[in-house]
């Protein structure tokens, strides 16, 4: 045997960017651990990082194309593959127009340098406007937010969560997402650190999740009511003369107009509402007006509610009045040596609502519908219906709404393919499935997620594992349908460039460049290279025409009767008297690591968390098996009884319900779970953003 060699890399599972040092012996995987001189995570790592393993070796992993026939699923050829696809495809647009092909695009794409370069000229070749993806089930009144207020989507503000004194976090959990929108390996000791240098956590949360039982304090609120709170706050920091904006003061647009409409949200009118009691959130703003840094973070309970978009619009607000914007230890923009932002320019108008879905007329952004909508567009018949469909990377039938109700949209699709690793609960109803290299077998740079970063740093991988002659990799896949949809030459440049090629013209191009930034000096620097702490940069990032930061854009004031009408309280259906939410697991992200055998052994963690009042209501006790309803599906589900839930709610993790037939997913069928996705609503979105609507879903609870 040759000798045993080390290789560095970031993980790839979720968005930390957690440095490994992974131990191999030919192609044989020894140890996977964390890189101690990594610049960023320090040698931390979360258990997900071993999985990395388990994905290269999984039996059930499929490596090259496969067709659906009504006998079963058959091996082809890639040259095979691709003709009959691309021929399906043209005939189809052909006959029913261009849009009668869509394309849905997963989390995993995030997370895989080829794909996150080669998606967009990908996409353009397909020649259709009906894209989708998991963002509209996740962050897409970030980006809104974003779009509005500074003039590009991507111009995401991070906390400063390394120097702030104060953080307010609101629906998020980032001891176990490692962040989410706020790339933070190590979330654990870095919240330590706050509280080592004498600042304060406060969660306010439905649920007492890990991060609110490491906080200095955790208030429970009723779900969907955070707009409320944001917006006393708001109130309170105008009712005491406390707007700060430091050096924003001639950047901000709109400041009289919020203090205007932040009247009506005094904490006294607002707290009955969401559970707060008045005195506490003035306690809160309090304390965020006189931190000497502080900074709020809104997360996933707060993006996918009906109330997303107002949520992280308010969120901005709160910490540019409180004079805590591009400013240390408050929310501030990364500067990435890959620099998404680098050919947009000032006053570029938006694509946020240039085109609406037909059935429910839902905004288009960021060059894509959403997701909630696409199996009412499959569905229904007219000018302008799905009939044909390419999924990279993702799951929708776990991971989108009425999950169920989209697996019954695929099934009347004329063609489908999926590229993907595993035959699962989405691609079972593909025609062909396409195969992509994972995880080792690909290089790695994270482009989206360096965007997102509560520091500036910069790594790149080379594959740890080079892939055999019969697989392709995943942008591999994506140039060769593309060529092949615009009939492209075969001696066109689309057939000779390499993600390699454009990341390195993107580093020399960035503001890095004249320091020499390279793909070279990465390659030679395989542990990463830290750029630094965040830096005030708004002047220089901030994309509006005017140069000024919008801080009351119009789509907002018009979305507040929806709002105001919470207030009214209207009458709760008895037939649902819960409030379901959802919940992140440490060893689970979505729906992409329920094959691993290490990540679900041991006890079962898809349970139903309910509260030991609610319980003894319902005559239910622990480990009990229960039914919960919701008005478009039901599943069967142990019971957990704690108080870490709030009275009234019920809490289940997401990203489960590996339990279907025609799936090959061998581990997952030892510990399936259920999919919360089969209760929640399609039809409930955040009108403003479009995007889904999963936490404050009502539902029943009885005994099986």
């Amino acid at each position: 045997m040759s000798e045993i060699k080390t290789h560095y890399r970031n993980c790839n599972i979720c968005e930390a960017m957690c440095g490994l040092e992974i131990k191999y012996q030919d192609k044989e995987i020894l140890s996977i651990k964390g890189d101690q001189k990594d610049p960023f995570s320090k040698g931390y790592n979360c258990p997900k990082a071993t999985a990395l393993q388990d994905f290269y070796t999984d039996k059930d992993r499929l490596k090259t194309p496969i067709r659906r026939t009504a006998t079963g699923w058959e091996d082809i050829s890639w040259d095979e593959a691709f003709a009959e696809i691309t021929e399906k495809f043209k005939s189809i647009q052909h006959e029913h127009g261009k849009n009668a092909l869509a394309a849905y695009l997963g989390n995993p794409n995030a997370h895989n340098v080829g794909n996150s370069i080669f998606l967009k000229p990908f996409l353009k070749s397909l020649g259709t406007i009906n894209r989708f993806s998991s963002a509209s089930a996740d962050q897409m009144p970030h980006h809104v937010a974003s779009n509005f207020m500074f003039g590009a989507g991507m111009l995401i503000p991070v906390p400063d969560i390394d120097r702030t004194d104060f953080m307010l976090i609101i629906g998020g959990n980032p001891v176990v997402s490692n962040g989410s929108m706020m790339t933070a390996p190590n979330v654990i000791g870095r919240m330590k650190a706050i509280q080592k240098r004498g600042g304060k956590i406060v969660v306010v949360d439905p649920r007492r999740t890990r991060t609110a039982k490491i906080a200095d304090q955790h208030l429970f609120i009723r779900p969907e009511k955070d707009a409320l709170l944001l917006f006393a706050m708001v109130h309170c920091v105008f009712a005491t003369n406390s707007v700060n904006l430091r050096h924003l003061a001639n950047m901000v647009d709109g400041l009289d107009g919020l203090e205007n409409i932040a009247k009506d949200y005094s904490p006294e009118s607002v707290a009955a509402h969401v559970g707060i009691a008045a005195n506490d959130i003035r306690t809160l703003a309090d304390e965020m007006i006189s931190a000497d840094s502080a900074v709020c973070y809104s997360r996933m309970g707060a993006s996918t509610q009906t109330f997303g978009g107002l949520c992280q619009w308010l969120t901005n607000a709160l910490n540019i009045l409180t004079g805590n914007f591009d400013r240390a230890g408050g929310a501030m923009f990364p500067q990435p040596a890959f620099d998404l932002l680098r050919n947009h320019k000032r006053g570029h108008k938006s694509s946020f609502g240039q085109h609406e879905t037909r059935v429910r007329k839902l905004p288009f952004f960021n060059g894509e519908f959403p997701v909630a909508t696409l199996a009412e567009e499959i569905q229904t018949a007219g000018e302008g219906q799905i009939r044909s469909l390419i999924t990279v990377a993702g799951n929708p039938v776990l991971s989108s709404p009425s999950g169920h109700k989209l697996a019954e949209a695929f099934k009347g699709l004329d063609y489908m393919v999926s590229v993907d690793i595993y035959l699962n609960e989405t691609t079972k109803y593909a025609n062909i499935i396409l195969p992509g290299t994972t995880g080792v077998e690909n290089a790695q740079f994270d482009i989206f997620f360096n965007s997102f970063s509560v520091r500036n740093t910069v790594k790149y991988s080379a594959p740890l594992f080079e892939k055999e002659d019969y697989q392709r990799s995943d942008w591999q896949i994506l140039n060769e349908l593309s060529a092949r949809m615009t009939d492209a030459p075969v001696d066109s440049p689309m057939h000779k460039i390499t993600p390699e090629i454009i990341l390195d013209m993107e580093l020399k191009k960035s503001a890095y460049g004249e320091q020499g930034m390279s793909l070279q000096k990465l390659i030679d620097n395989p542990h990463g290279i830290d750029i630094g702490p965040l830096m005030p940069c708004i002047e220089e990032r901030i994309k509006t025409a005017a140069g000024k930061v919008n801080l009351l854009p119009q789509l907002y004031v018009d979305d507040l009767p929806r709002l105001n009408a919470v207030m009214v309280q209207p009458a709760r259906d008895e037939n649902y008297p819960f409030d379901l939410i959802g919940r992140r697991l440490v060893k689970s992200h979505n729906t992409w690591t329920q094959n691993s055998d290490r990540l679900v052994k041991g006890r079962n963690p898809c349970t139903l968390e309910v509260h030991p009042e609610d319980a003894k209501v319902l005559g239910i006790t622990k480990g009990q098996l229960v039914t919960v309803s919701s008005m478009v599906g039901a599943v069967h589900i142990e019971v957990v009884i704690t108080d870490d839930i709030q009275q009234g709610i019920v809490s289940m993790p997401q990203g489960w319900g590996h339990n279907q037939k025609g799936t090959k997913m061998s581990v997952a069928a030892t510990q399936p779970g259920v999919s919360i996705n089969d209760l929640t609503d399609a039809n409930r979105v955040d009108t403003l953003t479009g995007n889904a609507a999963f936490n404050g879903t009502p539902v029943a609870i009885k005994v099986a």
